[in-house]
């Protein structure tokens, strides 16, 4: 008896894609090609080849490059709308800067990632800039250098530096009053406690303030032009802390209450040491990184050294 041979199925190349798109969905990061082989063994690489295409082409999938590799990852709506029209060059750009989040991404780094010629990148990027689809941010941490995101986002305080710069510029003045205002704060705390004539440990303890307190003390006076966060303010009383002015200590509090965090709570005061240091700590040699070096007749010297001229005349 002839034996009969059985013609395999093909299956619906609808069914493939939308298998595809499922898959897409439970790996959001991205799927690889080696992934959709083992969830679809029994389509052909030539159906995996053509579905993928077609959803590529419908705007559907995006194309990613990875270190394992091309990556297929399922396309946002709204994204799809924003970049209806434009090529795949730009789309891919568009998707390495959208990765990036609010703290951006170099030029130099979407060249890497993208492997496109440096000049078609800065022409995406002119295009992506004239739709408001990205935005060009300064960074404080390279000045001369520019980190591209999304239009829509506020930049990470590591790009802008956050309260404490303006125009990528430090604003030492703002930060100083800042120090004068929180320790002035502190210090009139502990002086209604030492007033109120109790028992040492009760004045010890109601001579403390929690950041809220500093922070919301520090809105009131309106001496921001900036939104100060608690995380700001807790900033500027550890340089008071640094500086010996002020102690920090923790406490456990109750969920919910205003000012803790994870059931903690920081609380601060101001403090006066009990003894001054005397003249020759606070001379700058005892802080001075080349003193081994510094030596009359040598380059550097106790007479041309501006900070011991400083001093003198402090």
């Amino acid at each position: 008896m002839a034996e009969v041979k059985v013609k395999p199925e093909v299956p619906d190349p609808l069914d493939v894609e939308n298998r595809i798109i499922e898959l897409c969905h439970q790996f959001p990061h991205g799927i690889t090609d080696q992934v959709i082989q083992n969830e679809m063994p029994h389509t052909d690489a030539q159906q995996r080849a053509m579905a993928i295409n077609r959803l590529l082409s419908m705007g559907q999938l995006d194309l990613l490059r990875s270190n394992a590799g091309l990556l297929y990852r399922v396309k946002d709506s709204q994204n799809t709308s924003k970049m209806k029209g434009s090529d795949n060059q730009e789309k891919l750009v568009y998707q390495i800067i959208e990765d990036a989040g609010n703290k951006g991404i170099w030029s130099r780094d979407i060249r890497y990632k993208s492997n496109l010629p440096l000049t078609e990148i800065n022409k995406i990027l002119k295009n992506l800039e004239s739709k408001k689809l990205i935005k060009a941010v300064k960074s404080v941490a390279a000045s001369k250098k520019k980190v591209y995101m999304l239009y829509n986002l506020q930049p990470d305080r590591s790009v802008t530096g956050g309260a404490w710069y303006s125009d990528q510029d430090f604003e030492s003045e703002f930060v100083e009053v800042l120090n004068q205002q929180c320790f002035k704060f502190l210090q009139s705390k502990a002086e209604a406690a030492r007033e109120s004539k109790q028992n040492p440990m009760i004045q010890r303890n109601s001579s403390f303030a929690s950041s809220h307190e500093v922070w919301k003390y520090i809105c009131e006076l309106g001496i921001s032009k900036v939104e100060l966060s608690m995380e700001d303010i807790e900033t500027i009383l550890n340089t008071l802390i640094y500086d010996g002015k002020v102690e920090m200590t923790i406490i456990a509090a109750k969920e919910g209450t205003v000012g803790s965090v994870d059931g903690q709570m920081k609380l601060y005061r101001a403090v006066n040491p009990i003894i001054q240091p005397t003249g020759l700590v606070r001379t700058p040699c005892g802080l001075c990184p080349v003193f081994d070096d510094c030596h009359e007749g040598g380059e550097i010297s106790p007479s041309n050294c501006i900070y011991m001229t400083e001093w003198l005349e402090f």
